[in-house]
């Protein structure tokens, strides 16, 4: 783990775990030493504990008494559920960040929106994903509703926890993802409805976890 500069220790701590966690190197029930963590950053164990308890407030860690900290657990239940909800606090922020979307804001998207498409020539999974983030974000982090935004957030961190795209088992989803941002863009511009703004988005991130379902019970059959 490297030191950042010109962030106070819990930051730097809570930024390298987090960090850990999405990149994998903490997987799903790592148990999350403190005193270890602290000599790796060189700072005491009070800023590390505080950035596991920010972290668990997000829904990246758990804390059990006997046990520690861990990572949290994910299965694909676990998935379901975080996606349902997902779809309903984005599908709303979408909405409600919609007039506050400036025309360089849809330049901006749709350009990341391009660059998901060519990623399509050449697959990658991973890369996919962080595109797909950058888009969402682009929109949604103009909703002015700050609770709203805040659900959106632990949303997505609590889907980094879960190591692999789901696009790495529905390929054919990455397509329709891409055509669908396309519409969510084009509702948007034309100043439609907010309902039919929040119903676009909220009908986009379900369709991947059904797709993603359907995936899972042709494994089982």
């Amino acid at each position: 783990m490297t030191a950042s500069v010109g962030i106070n220790k819990s930051e730097r701590a809570y930024l390298e775990i987090k960090s850990k966690i999405t990149d994998g190197s903490f997987g799903p029930g790592y148990r999350l030493v403190l005193g270890q963590i602290a000599n790796e950053l060189q700072v005491s164990v009070v800023p590390v504990r505080e950035a596991i308890r920010r972290l668990e407030a997000e829904g990246l860690v758990t804390f059990t008494a006997n046990v520690g900290a861990q990572v949290v657990a994910t299965d694909a239940r676990e998935y379901q559920y975080t996606m349902e909800t997902l779809s309903l606090v984005e599908g709303m922020a979408t909405a409600m960040a919609a007039p506050n979307v400036t025309p360089g804001d849809l330049v901006l998207a749709r350009s990341i929106n391009v660059e998901m498409r060519e990623c399509l020539e050449h697959f990658d999974p991973k890369r996919f994903t962080e595109l797909n983030h950058e888009f969402h974000a682009v929109i949604f982090e103009h909703c002015s509703n700050l609770h709203i935004l805040d659900l959106v957030h632990r949303g997505w961190n609590r889907l980094a926890t879960i190591r692999e795209s789901t696009f790495a088992f529905v390929p054919g989803r990455a397509q329709r993802s891409v055509e669908e941002h396309d519409h969510i863009l084009d509702l948007i511009e034309a100043k439609a409805p907010a309902l039919e703004i929040e119903i676009a988005a909220r009908s986009h991130r379900l369709a991947t976890l059904h797709e993603y379902l359907e995936y899972q019970k042709s494994q089982q059959s």
